[in-house]
Formats: structure tokens, sequence, C-alpha cells
């Protein structure tokens, strides 16, 4: 049973990575796929956070649903691009093939990402980036460790950005705190989780996925001022060269999204939801 799935496993990856392959050489010919560029379109910009072999949540995708879903996208010749590239192609900053294109992203650092998602996108190559928060990274057992992360940023496919430092709600905190001392504590956290990851991984951080999706304009200033150039909400449907650039709108996925119920989700429009 166990080789058959393995066999199973193998064919599916097999066929994810041939369906890319004639998708990415369509985009590099676009005369034999009949192709043009055009710059600006909306890109659907997906949100996950746990995965399980097997067992579902309300945060949690299978494995099984996460290859269907993956091979939704193949079926349909999404390209799988980086969450700079979505951004550089929503802005209208360069061309984009009128292959339509999605981000992958997934917050919160859990130890699923490395046990379950790391191993497929690596042998499919589809690049990801993971928002966390550095207080739980090597601390809380649900969650991953720097070394882990280290693994994937180096293999060129996982970019790691900021989830803030430990994950609070704003809303409550503002409520508890003097305004002097909230101002303070959300510098902290903004300024702090950039400093940790910059030290432990390398690199630029200057993306920001906000805890719960709560923002506001002080929140927005705020990140300008820590030295994040984009920060990302909760829900809202793809995002288009109209929507705040310190607010855009991420599509949060469930294990119940497959085949077309998957496919609605990349074109519409929703409510935003602080429900993350």
């Amino acid at each position: 049973m166990a080789d058959a799935r393995r066999r199973r496993r193998r064919r599916f990856l097999g066929w994810i990575a041939a369906s890319w392959a004639m998708a990415l050489a369509a985009v590099a010919d676009p005369v034999a796929a009949n192709t043009s560029t055009t710059a600006g379109q909306a890109t659907p910009i997906l949100v996950y956070h746990r995965f399980d072999r097997s067992v579902a949540g309300p945060t949690t995708v299978t494995l099984a649903t996460l290859e269907d879903q993956l091979a939704w996208l193949a079926a349909h010749r999404y390209r799988i691009v980086t969450l700079r590239t979505a951004l550089a192609e929503v802005a209208g900053g360069v061309a984009r093939p009128q292959t339509p294109a999605v981000a992958i992203t997934a917050d919160d650092g859990h130890e699923s990402v490395y046990r379950i998602l790391f191993p497929l996108i690596r042998k499919a190559n589809i690049p990801v980036t993971l928002f966390i928060y550095p207080s739980a990274i090597s601390n809380a057992p649900y969650a991953l460790t720097w070394a882990q992360l280290q693994e994937m940023k180096a293999s060129g496919l996982v970019d790691v950005q900021s989830h803030t430092y430990w994950h609070p709600n704003f809303k409550t905190e503002r409520r508890r705190r003097s305004r002097a001392d909230y101002e303070a504590f959300v510098d902290n956290q903004l300024g702090r989780s950039k400093a940790v990851i910059e030290t432990h991984l390398g690199g630029a951080v200057d993306l920001l996925a906000w805890p719960y999706g709560i923002f506001d304009s002080d929140l927005e200033t705020a990140a300008k001022r820590a030295g994040y150039s984009a920060a990302f909400a909760f829900g809202g449907g793809p995002a288009t060269a109209s929507d705040d650039r310190l607010a855009l709108p991420r599509i949060p996925v469930s294990d119940a999204d497959r085949g077309e119920r998957f496919g609605a989700l990349l074109t519409r429009r929703a409510p935003r939801s602080q429900g993350e």
C-alpha cells in the first residue's frame, strides 16, 4: 500500500512538473502560445497556515487537497510566481504574459510547512513566501526552527518575511495601552521582527502580513516607518493595482476548496476578514 502511494505521488509530481514546463515554454514563446503581454492585471495571492497528511482543520489543509489544488492550477495553465513577481505584475511595473499568475504564501511558521509543504514544492519547483512571527521560531513546539527556515531559504524557493514579532491583536493592544505605549509597542513589533529575521536568515525583510488581517492608517504609517514596502491583509479576492499597497488582499484557502470551488476563489471578490 505504501509503495502504491509513493508511485501515485511520483506520477502526480511528474505531471505537475511537465504541465508547468509546458506553461513556462509557452510564456517564453508567445508566438507559439498565441499570447500577448499585458500589465497591471488582478493576481490572486493565496494564504495557507497549517498542513497535515490526512486530518483537516479550520486552518489546516491536507496533503491530498494541496495536491489537488496544485493540479488544478497546472491544468488551467496558471503560472505560480514569487510574491515579488506578483507585486511587480499587479503594479504594472513589468509586462506579464497573458497566462494568469498566482502567488502562494503561508502564515505563522508552523512546523508542517517544513514537514509537508516544503518536500512538495521542492520536487515541483514552486516558489512560496512564508510570513513568520520570530518569537515562536525554535521556541514553540508547533513552530519551525531557524535551521529549517535556513534550509528552506537556501533552496531558492522560499522567501521568509514578517508577520510581526509575536502576532498580536492590534485592536486589543490599542484598547489596553496608552497612546504612547501603543505606538512604541507597534514600532517594536514591526521593527524587531524585521531585524530578527534579517539577522538569522540574511536578505531583505520588507514585506509584512498583518496579524488577523487588522490594519488601519496608523499601522500603515508605522509599517512605512519600519521599512516595509508592501503589506498584506486577509480576504478580499485577487490583488489589483488599485488596492492599497500596505493592505493588499490575500485569499484564505481551506481544505474544502477543491476543483471548481477552488477555481472560483481565484476570481471572486470577497469581504475583508479578520478571522486569521
